[in-house]
């Protein structure tokens, strides 16, 4: 019996290679340089506020470009995803946002900063389209939440990376804030060439045995076809994904944009100087994304449902967020860092197995555009996020207590919204 036709007593294939998760750690180098490039700005933004002279309604008028961009990118860069598919879509949205990375470097007034961070946010806006597509054609369903996991835990991985990048090119090799943006984009375009050269469909790429490609393709197969936007709305679990990704992508940007603020505020610790705390912090993020992803794939792989393993192990994380509730009470910086972090890891470990529903319940040919749509709605929560917080944060002096309770409730009343609108996650055959 040869490796193709070789099976468990479940009657999937056995896994008899690995070359799949190659494809993970490109994808996992992606994720790190799309997270270097969207958070250099945000590092270098004292410096250069006090170099350009820049007021707070200035930079937030550049913080809400990108998120504009962002936003909007998602539905572009998810069709073309759908369209062309991940090696072409994706190269696309990397030159692009590499291109905007770069242009950083040559803006000089808040208008020629917020045409750089548009074009940043429309391409980085292809990366989890991209993502979620190429694992659907990489990972059967019962290991993909998990190869997710290890993927969405690079964003944290790109963040804290960060600080040391531009420390590097400024401190070691004396670069000034317009060579260190224009230098750091060879990472795109390195990037860019690693992904047109290794990636491929798992059948094209010449390096997958047998084994590894029926283990790969044991899913029933799906139609191909092309799929318009039109008929990917229609369905309840389209707006299911969406209004999750509305509902909890905020809390992400919030902890972004915010958590500096409040360690300096509250603690008087600026994290870009005294870095542990934000990678205590980002690395249990990472232990969340990877446990959370491992607990569904585990719980399928056990015999349970995709529907009943998603949804438990969303809840079981919501509950890891349960502790921001406590923080604002608490003197002690490094119980905060605790328990923070812990609300971080249950983000994370929703987010990967919300990011893993649109190839459970659509065709591949559907999922670049129903995580475009999600992630479009998600960038809307988080204008909406980053108006609702400044404003809450003026009347109440300051004090998070509101918005950390609002961060605990949002993950349930996602779990509720998507059991209503798809209560089994039913496959959508006919898109």
């Amino acid at each position: 019996m040869d490796q193709a036709t070789m099976t468990q007593d479940s009657g999937a294939p056995v896994k008899t290679g690995r070359y799949r998760w190659a494809i993970i750690a490109l994808l996992f180098l992606a994720t790190t340089v799309n997270y270097i490039d969207r958070t250099m700005l945000g590092l270098l933004a004292p410096d250069l506020g006090r170099e350009l002279g820049w007021d707070e309604s200035d930079y937030g008028n550049i913080v809400l470009a990108f998120q504009a961009a962002y936003a909007l990118g998602f539905l572009v860069m998810g069709g073309l995803i759908d369209r062309f598919g991940p090696k072409v879509g994706y190269a696309i949205a990397i030159a692009v946002w590499t291109l905007g990375h770069a242009a950083h470097g040559f803006a000089s007034s808040i208008a020629g900063f917020m045409a750089a961070r548009m074009v940043l946010g429309a391409g980085e806006a292809g990366h989890f389209p991209a993502v979620v597509r190429a694992s659907s054609e990489w990972f059967p369903q019962n290991e993909r939440s998990y190869a997710i996991g290890w993927v969405n835990s690079a964003t944290t991985f790109g963040v804290i990376l960060a600080a040391p990048t531009i420390a590097l090119f400024m401190t070691v090799f004396g670069l000034g804030w317009r060579e260190t943006f224009i230098v750091s984009s060879l990472f795109g375009v390195t990037l860019l060439a690693l992904w047109w050269w290794l990636y491929s469909n798992p059948r094209e790429s010449g390096r997958v045995s047998a084994g590894e490609l029926a283990w790969i393709e044991h899913d029933p197969p799906e139609p191909v076809e092309q799929l318009g936007w039109g008929r990917i709305a229609r369905h309840r679990s389209t707006w299911a994904y969406a209004s999750a990704k509305f509902l909890t992508d905020p809390v992400w940007f919030l902890m972004l944009f915010w958590l500096p603020k409040y360690f300096d505020s509250t603690f008087g610790v600026d994290l870009k100087v005294i870095l542990l705390p934000m990678i205590i912090m980002y690395l249990l993020s990472d232990v969340g994304s990877i446990g959370g992803g491992w607990l569904s794939s585990r719980l399928m792989q056990g015999g349970r449902s995709a529907n009943f393993a998603r949804k438990v192990t969303m809840l079981v994380s919501g509950c890891c967020v349960l502790p921001l509730l406590f923080v604002t009470s608490l003197d002690n910086m490094w119980a905060a860092v605790a328990l923070i972090g812990l609300a971080l890891a249950g983000h994370q470990s929703f987010s990967c197995n919300l990011l893993s529903l649109p190839p459970d319940m659509f065709p591949r040919r559907a999922v670049g555009s129903v995580v475009g749509l999600g992630g479009f709605a998600g960038g809307v929560g988080g204008m909406i996020m980053a108006a609702s917080v400044g404003a809450i944060l003026d009347v109440t002096a300051g004090n998070y207590t509101v918005i950390f309770a609002a961060c605990t409730v949002v993950y349930f009343l996602a779990v509720v919204v998507i059991h209503l609108l798809t209560p089994r996650l039913a496959r959508v055959e006919a898109v």
